[in-house]
């Protein structure tokens, strides 16, 4: 008995071993445990990384490129050969009337597209917040405009603003009004090229709009409805109130898209290039720049009217930080 006993209970020596299997499966809990620490460590990274890799090629190193140019005189037929000038690019530009023309209209064009493009859009988007029998084609139609190709925009503008045969000038005339040249006349080319902007980006705004009104708390407008407001006093006192973030950003959005103007600009002037007009009457920041550097192949003074206009986007984004944090004060 005792003997079978002692067959039959397992040494000490054999308790402690482990089997291959068991050691493999130890070995692949350990390794499964560390690759899970690594994805919760890296996985993140490794999601972002593309965005900071195209951004540092297509972002950082031609912004680092543009201001290393505009500080040397360089042409765009041999980009290679670079001649120091320091800051004579820049101080060129303060005394350049050219520059000076192209930043008024620039300034100009932004604030005749700018204003009533985001008026009308928050007008829009009022209405399109009430409930509406087919809400959905509506939103879509406000929308269409922006997916519309800026080429096929202008061109059909262009027809619209024609001198003679146009429909702008013939509904001008209906109603005993003359004939407008509105790519020659300064303030007429300018208002034309405003209406372009205006009528591509109203419905986009319209729905950034729309999408903050539908966050405000239905209980402001039912309080304000038991006070006795009207529509009109709710979207006033309630509604704007409430979209003052939104509204700042879309200012700031709408005020850096108008700096930037160009493809309006180019196309309404037809085929007399990046000149804005006989007079350059409605040649923007963007026309100016494409002009010294792709036309008059001065890649440097180019590059400095690029610096130049990031200075002032950086300027305008500081003053509606500004704004924004004396809003939040009060």
């Amino acid at each position: 008995m005792t003997d079978d006993t002692a067959v039959l209970s397992p040494s000490p020596s054999a308790a402690g071993a482990k089997s291959p299997a068991a050691e493999g499966g130890r070995r692949g809990q350990v390794w499964r445990s560390r690759c899970y620490r690594w994805d919760l460590r890296w996985s993140p990274y490794a999601f972002v990384a593309p965005f900071f890799l195209f951004f540092a090629a297509f972002g950082l190193f031609p912004l680092l490129y543009t201001g290393w140019a505009a500080l040397h005189q360089v042409e765009l037929t041999d980009p290679d050969a670079m001649t120091w000038v320091g800051l004579r690019n820049f101080t060129r530009l303060w005394g350049d009337e050219f520059f000076w023309n192209a930043l008024r209209n620039t300034l100009t064009i932004g604030l005749l597209s700018t204003v009533p493009q985001l008026a009308i859009a928050l007008g829009l988007a009022h209405l399109l917040n009430y409930k509406l029998r087919g809400a959905a084609f509506f939103r879509v139609a406000v929308l269409t405009p922006y997916a519309t190709s800026v080429a096929a925009a202008t061109l059909v503008f262009v027809l619209l603003f024609g001198r003679d045969y146009g429909m702008v000038n013939w509904a001008l005339s209906v109603v005993g009004f003359e004939a407008v040249d509105w790519q020659n006349d300064t303030l007429a080319s300018q208002l034309a090229v405003s209406t372009i902007v205006i009528w591509r980006w109203t419905g986009y705004n319209a729905l950034i709009y729309l999408a903050a009104m539908q966050a405000v708390p239905g209980e402001l407008y039912e309080s304000a409805a038991l006070d006795g407001a009207s529509r009109w006093q709710q979207f006033v006192h309630v509604t704007v109130p409430s979209l003052r973030p939104t509204i700042l950003f879309t200012c700031v959005v709408s005020t850096i898209g108008a700096t930037q103007l160009f493809g309006e600009p180019l196309l309404f002037n037809g085929g007399a290039g990046a000149t804005g007009g006989s007079d350059h009457q409605f040649q923007t920041l963007g026309l100016y720049l494409y002009e010294q550097g792709w036309v008059n192949l001065h890649l440097g003074r180019a590059s400095a009217i690029a610096w130049a206009m990031f200075l002032i986007l950086l300027l305008i984004a500081g003053a509606a930080r500004l704004l924004r944090g004396r809003g939040d004060s009060r």
